[in-house]
């Protein structure tokens, strides 16, 4: 069973969270060994996000080291072009999420971001020197970061994926779809999903 939690925090981006959640969940009920969560790392009982949903996580992220910590961590964006006071720059200032993206990605989790959940991932140092893509608004802040910049809508560097803007989460959750169960149920989800998949870019 390969776990997947997605880090919610206030200010997230919604699209950014659900719609990669809903990838993971359609493939687990098509047979997929994937169990996705939304999680935040204090365990508080809702989280609101950007455009005001209110939204009841599953539980806290596991630290690296305990026996149902995640394989893959996906962190969201949300925030960070408008230095909201609730998103992924204040996150990013704060550290604790960059600092515990960094942790799991040093026990061994594949970590991956959605739209600027990549600076949040750049903040923690993942992304220096490795190919990487977020929110085009956020690009040059990336590039700066000391990131190789890509043009698609997600990049695959092994045990980092990261995706451009909001709509690419579905593309960056097929992708890990077919990564960890196969292309045949990534296709199938889709097609349910009637959703046209963008270009991954494998280093």
């Amino acid at each position: 069973m390969v776990r997947i939690d997605i880090v919610l925090y206030e200010g997230f981006d919604e699209l950014d969270a659900i719609g990669p959640y809903e990838v993971f969940a359609t493939a687990a009920g098509y047979g997929a060994g994937i169990e996705p969560r939304l999680v935040t790392l204090d365990g508080r009982e809702v989280v609101v996000a950007s455009h005001g949903l209110r939204v009841e996580p599953d539980g806290a992220l596991p630290d690296p080291d305990d026996a149902d910590r995640p394989d893959v961590v996906v962190v969201p964006g949300g925030g960070w072009n408008d230095r909201s006071e609730a998103g992924a720059w204040s996150e990013a200032e704060k550290g604790v999420i960059p600092e515990a993206a960094a942790a799991h990605h040093a026990a061994g989790a594949t970590v991956a971001s959605v739209c600027t959940g990549g600076m949040l991932l750049a903040t923690a140092g993942l992304t220096d020197g490795r190919p990487a893509v977020t929110h085009a608004s956020a690009i040059e802040a990336l590039r700066e970061s000391g990131a190789e910049v890509v043009d698609a809508r997600v990049v695959d560097d092994g045990d980092l994926l990261t995706a451009g803007g909001v709509t690419s989460g579905p593309d960056l959750a097929l992708h890990l779809v077919e990564r960890e169960a196969g292309a045949a149920i990534a296709e199938r989800v889709a097609t349910t999903l009637e959703y046209d998949r963008g270009t991954v870019v494998r280093s």
